[in-house]
């Protein structure tokens, strides 16, 4: 953790004249980044609502062709060959776009294709995968390429790399709100990134509403009657942010140990790749059969996600889901770890509720949020995130627990490059 700096202070000219002149100045910058915004949002909404439809479709196919999931064990092999032939062996992911923020590193325009077609290959296979983490390096990238493009640099550039991720998330998951804030809170925890605040606006909601355009479907629950919030009820709450905090360390220790664990075993990477993949599809077969419901755990998981919010997911499908998705991405499968979050916390929340006496809806939606929170070190996406989905009724449920969590997860993070600038809590 760093130590906290001041930032630079800017004084404003404090006379009219000298205020009038400042902001004819910016007349032409405002206009510029406007335009910019626009064609960034355009861009990426095509490219992330061509993304959902390729997911949403090799979701669907392998649903109804389950026999597809014997593709577990060569998946993987798979990309480790399409990285290697492309020479990115070592990809960075959504390190590489949030290093690319801070410290300008370089992301090559090619990391879109690779990302795009890893990604929905993986979820194709069965892998136990989200999207969104895909969408942040799609729209990193993209956002590179055009700042190249716009000849913009420096600080012109971060700020179109940051409207990218946000547009990208914006049209993939239907929260316009969640990926403009995501974008500017994710890179240093404690610090948002305001210059970028106009920017990311503008390209996320132009995004969502080039994905409306093309007929996306727009995702929205219910949590039902909301009780009213007391002291007993803010103490239960609270329960699922404290679980919410530990399970998200939880989720991030078993990400990286069994990446390290893995390659210490067995250190070819496609034999590697092939042995987890079998690993995996003895696991799936495994839980179909005793469950009686074939691939709960494989793919994003939207379904048990939906399943939680009516109370009816095993009380332990947070843990597998931990277990799937640790294994999917020692393997190397692609598609990043966001989603799965929501169905952790998701499913971590309505096996709490019940125990606690809340609506199991109610539990899951904040543990969808806490969850995420823990895991990213982002409290302010994780509120606007569920606000978006559910609505403001529930909001004192929703913030205190994302509250706890933020605390209780401790300077854990799914991104290694991801820098703390302030202490999370004194």
């Amino acid at each position: 953790m760093q130590e906290e700096t001041s930032p630079k202070e800017i004084k404003a000219p404090k006379d009219l004249k000298g205020r009038l002149s400042v902001s004819g100045l910016r007349i032409k910058n405002i206009v510029k980044w406007i335009l910019i915004s626009l064609a960034e949002g355009v861009v990426l909404g095509l490219i992330g609502t061509l993304f959902y439809y390729c997911i949403a479709w090799a979701t669907g196919f392998r649903q109804s062709h389950l026999m597809v999931v014997l593709l577990l064990p060569f998946g993987a092999m798979a990309i480790h060959w399409l990285y290697h032939i492309t020479k990115r062996d070592n990809p960075g992911g959504t390190n590489l776009v949030l290093a690319s923020i801070r410290d300008g590193q370089k992301i090559p325009l090619r990391m879109t294709p690779l990302i795009f077609i890893s990604t929905v290959f993986s979820h194709f296979c069965g892998a136990s995968v989200g999207r969104e983490g895909a969408a942040l390096q799609l729209g990193g990238s993209v956002g590179a390429f055009m700042a190249k493009i716009f000849r913009q640099k420096n600080e012109s550039r971060r700020i179109m790399v940051m409207a990218g991720m946000g547009a990208a998330f914006s049209a993939l998951l239907g929260t316009p709100l969640a990926g403009a804030v995501f974008a500017m809170e994710i890179t240093s925890v404690g610090v948002m990134y305001y210059p970028a605040l106009l920017p990311s606006v503008i390209a996320a909601f132009t995004a969502h509403r080039v994905a409306i355009l093309l007929h996306q479907p727009v995702t929205s629950y219910s949590i039902g009657p909301v009780p009213e919030f007391t002291l007993i009820s803010a103490l239960k709450i609270s329960l699922v942010g404290l679980a919410s905090g530990l399970v998200a360390i939880l989720f991030i220790i078993a990400l990286q140990e069994a990446g390290k664990y893995a390659g210490s075993l067995v250190g070819n990477k496609y034999l590697r790749a092939f042995v987890i993949g079998c690993i995996l599809l003895g696991l799936t077969i495994l839980t179909g059969f005793l469950e009686g419901r074939p691939e709960q755990y494989n793919g994003a998981g939207i379904d048990m996600i939906e399943m939680a919010l009516l109370g009816n997911s095993p009380w332990y499908a947070f843990l597998m889901k931990i277990l799937f998705t640790a294994l999917s991405i020692a393997a190397g499968y692609k598609g990043g770890e966001i989603v799965p979050s929501f169905f952790i916390g998701a499913t971590l929340g309505a096996a709490i509720g019940p125990l606690v006496g809340l609506n199991p809806a109610l539990a899951a939606a904040a543990g969808m949020g806490s969850v995420f929170c823990g895991v990213t070190n982002c409290p302010l996406t994780g509120l606007v995130f569920l606000f978006e989905l559910f609505g403001f009724k529930a909001m004192p449920f929703f913030i205190l627990p994302i509250a706890i969590s933020y605390v209780a997860s401790s300077y854990y993070s799914l991104y290694k490059t991801q820098e703390f600038r302030f202490k999370k809590f004194i």
